[in-house]
Formats: C-alpha cells, sequence, structure tokens
C-alpha cells in the first residue's frame, strides 16, 4: 500500500435505498454508482466512481452497502463510514479494546479487497479498520479517495466527542496524527485540526448537549457549492442551515440525504 499508516483510504455509506441513494449522490456529487457487486455473497454493495477515474488503487472513491430488513431491525441505520489504514487489523483492534473501545464487526477477510474490522473508538465513534489487499500488478497502490482540493473526494473528516482531549490522545496514539492549530467555538471550545504528516485531515469538537451521538463527519467534495445545494433540496434531502464560508474562502454546508445519512459539502462558490 502506497498510503501512510493512519490514512483513511475508503469510504462507504451505509443506506436502505442504494438505487434512491445512487440518484441523489449522483446528481449533488457527480459520481456514478454502478450495479451490485455482490449478488453471490447474498448482499448488495456497489462502488462508487468518480469521473476523474481516480479511487482507492482499484478505480474507484468508495462503495455504497445495502442494509436489508433484518439489518435494520437490529438497529442498524444509514450513515457514512470511513476506513483507516493499518497493517495489522487484529492487532490494532485489540489495543482499542483494551484501551475502552469497542468491537463491532469482528476482523473478516474478503478475497480481492483486504481484511478488515469495524469499532468504536472509547468515545463511542465508529470506524472502519482496514489493512487492504492491494491489486496483484500494483502492490504500491495508493487511495486518493481523500484529498484536500479535488471535488468528489472526501476532503475533511471531522470528529464529534464528548472528550475531544480524551479523543485527540487516542487517534495520535494508534494511527500517528498530529493535532496542531484550532479555531475557537465559544462554550464547545477549541475546533482542534488533525494531521497526518504534514497534511491537514479533519478536525475534533467537543459534543453539544443538542448533537444526538459521538461520530464522524465526512465532507465530500463539490464543483460549485450552490449547484450541490440546490440539488441536495431537489432530491429530498434535508440541509441544515445555509452554506457558510469558511477560512480558506471556499463553502460548507451539512445535510441528510433522503435516507437519512449525515454528511457535509465543501466546495467553491462558482456563481
Amino acid at each position: 500500500m502506497g498510503n501512510p499508516v493512519g490514512s483513511f483510504i475508503w469510504y462507504e455509506l451505509m443506506t436502505s435505498d442504494p438505487d434512491a441513494a445512487s440518484a441523489f449522490y449522483g446528481s449533488v456529487v457527480g459520481w456514478r454508482i454502478g450495479a451490485n457487486e455482490m449478488p453471490q455473497a447474498g448482499m448488495d454493495y456497489r462502488m462508487i466512481e468518480r469521473l476523474d477515474g481516480g479511487g482507492a488503487g482499484c478505480g474507484y472513491n468508495g462503495g455504497v452497502f445495502a442494509l436489508d430488513d433484518e439489518m435494520i431491525g437490529q438497529g442498524a441505520s444509514p450513515g457514512w463510514l470511513g476506513y483507516i489504514y493499518v497493517p495489522d487489523v487484529d492487532a490494532k483492534a485489540a489495543e482499542i479494546v483494551a484501551e475502552g473501545g469497542q468491537i463491532h464487526v469482528p476482523a473478516t477477510t474478503m478475497e480481492g479487497v483486504g481484511r478488515f474490522a469495524m469499532v468504536t473508538d472509547p468515545q463511542g465513534a465508529a470506524f472502519y479498520l482496514m489493512t487492504p489487499e492491494p491489486p496483484a500488478d500494483d502492490p504500491d497502490a495508493t487511495s486518493d479517495v481523500f484529498s484536500v482540493e479535488k471535488p468528489q473526494t472526501i476532503r475533511w473528516n471531522e470528529l464529534v466527542t464528548p472528550d475531544d482531549e480524551a479523543a485527540v490522545a487516542f487517534y495520535k496514539k494508534h494511527f500517528g496524527w498530529k493535532q496542531e492549530g484550532g479555531m475557537p467555538m465559544g462554550p464547545l471550545g477549541e475546533y482542534r485540526f488533525l494531521q497526518l504528516g504534514d497534511i491537514g485531515i479533519g478536525a475534533v469538537m467537543k459534543k453539544a448537549d443538542f448533537m444526538p451521538v459521538a461520530g464522524w463527519t465526512y465532507y465530500i467534495g463539490v464543483d460549485d457549492i450552490d449547484r450541490a445545494f440546490a440539488a441536495v433540496k431537489d432530491g429530498g434531502g434535508k440541509p441544515q442551515g445555509e452554506p457558510m464560508q469558511i477560512p480558506t474562502g471556499e463553502y460548507t454546508v451539512h445535510a441528510f440525504d433522503p435516507q437519512g445519512a449525515y454528511f457535509g459539502l465543501v466546495g467553491p462558490r462558482a456563481g
């Protein structure tokens, strides 16, 4: 794998309606989401394709996993999850459990994909650990599903947590991240920036009382925030406010998709 340990290398949408989600994100972001890739496994899993053909060393920028009635009945709900690259999934999962985290999907190997496990950090935020299986003809394949500037990639990873100090220490310890710089957020304290190497990958902020749960929000890059914002509304999504300018000069907005998955958008105002 060409990415450094601790990189976000895959993003996955869990949804109750993959056909509707495909149409929605196609309109808002410009992705093409293909047909079910795994019917032989008794599951509905589809690949997210970028217009530029980039992705996780395999031409894709993430996946769409269909929740069935049994999963929903057991409490699963639509949402986005990120996959973090580690060299040993089992060892890292054990370390996380020893520190107060939990395993929700045990370590599993999928041929042609790699080994992965879904965990929560000690504050309850969910994510995947993954050791990918690179293509046989490209053992140093690099995932670019996260970037700081490209549309149709994830451009920012934001953690909301009840204990930002503990969360920063956890991710620094287990994934080699750094925490340098931030912005004041009034009663919520500091919006604390996260880095992997020299790249700003996201931020941590303290959970406000009105926020339902701790967790990660992933910000998808778009070419024009106003076009994307209109597409969210036209497509049946629920924006949470209006686009707001951020220090980079671009704009961001949060929304729920029609099935209830929460996400962010970030991009320029082209008009």
